[in-house]
């Protein structure tokens, strides 16, 4: 059989296609496999780089594409899926337009058929200098962990996926449309009128700790079989090494870390290299632009980029919820509003430990507390930027959330005064950052950065 796909646009490795069958008088290469499967769906599978040896990789289809149309003569990208997707659906499909998708700047293609629509979101690792962007490593990661959540936990969280070929280095994933993502919905109308959709957040960040404790093992065999991994990297966390350029920045401001400060902070950051029954996979980004839900009605969210994702402590993907990530000023505070609540229950049904005060208080304030120094290590550059710029409002406001949160659980009291001391420098050095942060007039929850 064959199948027509076209693909209209990307940003940032992102492009979008809907899918519909269409009759054809030819018979695809895999027909006969293909009658073996339900009607017009999309089954997952895996195809390595020698199945289609004639498709071309998807960013050199896309070399071929401009303004929405195929360069007469090239190779149009639609053939670069074309072999993928015609071994996975039972009848042809076609393309009858597309649209731009805002804010990630990717299309939407709208095919037509006999069959219902569908839909299909490609993702694929770019070629070029920024390796941050370009790491295979990323792809073989996310293919990975959507795997394992989805096929080998059953946990319903995440998109599907339909195929990936890891050597072209793309993955062809559910649409999650029309959910949209949470941080929009925020900065569009306010935390006020989305706190549901506040609450399906944190809980999804508790129930995906609750349903992956205690099978790493599993993971890590699925993901060695794609490449090389380091679990004991993926504990770290990927932004551990910015926090020693955090304290050397700490003592230029005349706040040297010592004595039991010190003390605490190693064993801070001990608890989070060995969380033990902590030990849970993370998504490696658990920020509100990372969750996709429906603006009304039930929620009904699913957790998206795992290209980070790995087995790390699971409260740091609670901090979230207490200290602002970089794209907002403030969160507030989770215990009023009851999202710490929702997670905390969340988490507790696969880690009974949550239910310990202590344990989950002293896990909990030091994540937000290495969160805290991963953000000062920006200290240097907002230091150079001018009065008013609203990052230097946002550092102070972290690390008084931080401390807020360790004093809340009374744990790290010395990390604590000294994270306190830090924000007081600041304040001085920027008088223009020098604000009351709990105004809540000024300063509501979830208040963007910019």
């Amino acid at each position: 059989m064959i199948v027509a796909v076209e693909i209209l646009g990307n940003t940032d490795g992102f492009l979008h296609a809907h899918v519909w069958p269409r009759a054809c008088s030819a018979p695809g290469r895999n027909s006969e496999r293909a009658q073996d499967r339900p009607p017009h769906r999309i089954q997952p599978r895996n195809l390595s780089a020698t199945h289609c040896p004639e498709r071309p990789g998807p960013m050199e289809a896309l070399k071929s594409y401009g303004e929405g149309m195929p360069v007469p003569g090239a190779t149009s990208p639609a053939v670069a899926l074309q072999s993928l997707l015609a071994d996975l659906c039972s009848s042809p499909v076609t393309v009858e337009g597309w649209e731009t998708l805002e804010p990630w700047a990717v299309v939407r293609v709208r095919l037509g058929g006999t069959a219902a629509a569908r839909s299909v979101v490609v993702k694929w690792m770019q070629t070029g200098r920024d390796r941050s962007r370009t790491a295979a490593w990323r792809l073989r990661t996310e293919l990975a962990a959507l795997q394992f959540l989805g096929e080998d936990l059953g946990v319903g969280l995440t998109p599907r996926v339909i195929a990936a070929d890891t050597a072209a280095r793309f993955l062809v994933l559910e649409d999650l449309a029309p959910r949209t993502a949470l941080d929009r919905l925020l900065r569009r109308d306010g935390a006020a009128a989305h706190s549901e959709r506040l609450v399906a957040f944190a809980r999804a960040r508790g129930e995906l700790s609750a349903a992956s404790a205690g099978e790493a093992l599993r993971y890590y065999s699925r993901r060695a079989r794609l490449g090389p991994v380091d679990p004991a990297a993926d504990r770290a966390g990927r932004l551990a090494p910015l926090r020693d350029t955090a304290i050397r920045h700490a003592a230029v401001l005349g706040a040297p870390v010592d004595g039991r400060a010190t003390h605490e902070l190693t064993a801070a950051l001990d608890e989070l290299h060995h969380p033990g029954p902590f030990l849970a996979l993370s998504n490696g980004d658990a920020e509100a632009n990372n969750i996709l839900l429906h603006p009304s009605g039930p929620a009904d969210a699913r957790l998206i980029d795992f290209e980070y994702a790995g087995y790390t402590h699971a409260l740091t993907d609670a901090v979230c919820l207490y200290v602002p990530g970089p794209a907002w000023m403030t969160v507030g505070d989770p215990a009023t509003t009851g999202l710490a609540d929702h997670y905390r229950h969340a988490l507790a049904r696969g880690i009974a430990e949550a239910e310990d005060d202590q344990r989950y208080g002293y896990g909990l304030a030091a994540a937000c507390m290495s969160w805290a120094l991963v953000r000062l290590q920006r200290f240097a550059l907002l230091d150079t930027r001018p009065p008013g710029d609203p990052s230097r409002l946002q550092l102070i406001a972290t690390l008084e959330a931080a401390a807020r949160t360790a004093e809340a659980h009374r744990a790290l009291p010395h990390l604590t005064a000294w994270t306190h001391r830090i924000a007081a420098l600041l304040r001085r050095r920027w008088p223009d950052a020098d604000q009351d942060f709990a105004d809540p007039a000024r300063f509501p929850p979830y208040r963007a950065r910019n």
